[in-house]
């Protein structure tokens, strides 16, 4: 099944250092928004209100790597692989039939693209 672009609306991207470290600590995700952080190859939950689903992309917005439902207060694997991570809210990810293995199609694997490199 591909990625359905309904889904995720609006993509937000954290490229410094300070809002890769934010992301979305304190805040609610809302559904059918994700943040694409780059360059990153691990996520925390740290000071998180809600699971959230993370997508660790490769350079060519492959899916190397998908935790569904990641609670608060974790940590995530490093992905050797990832050199970026889309999160959203828990449960998004399926909607969107997001999977392993995968790449993106468009408008995030173009938004991706952008940041690679």
């Amino acid at each position: 099944m591909a990625v359905k672009p309904s889904e995720i609306t609006e993509i937000e991207v954290a490229r410094g250092f300070w809002s890769r470290f934010r992301g979305w600590m304190g805040r609610k995700p809302l559904p059918g928004t994700a943040l694409l952080i780059y360059p990153c190859s691990s996520v925390h939950t740290f000071f998180m209100r809600t699971a959230i689903d993370v997508v660790f992309l490769n350079s060519d917005g492959l899916v190397v790597k998908l935790i569904e439902e990641m609670r608060p207060w974790r940590v995530s694997p490093i992905v050797l692989k990832a050199v970026a991570v889309l999160e959203m809210l828990a449960g998004d990810a399926r909607k969107s039939g997001i999977r392993e293995g995968e790449r993106l199609p468009s408008p995030l694997a173009e938004l991706t693209s952008t940041y690679f490199g």
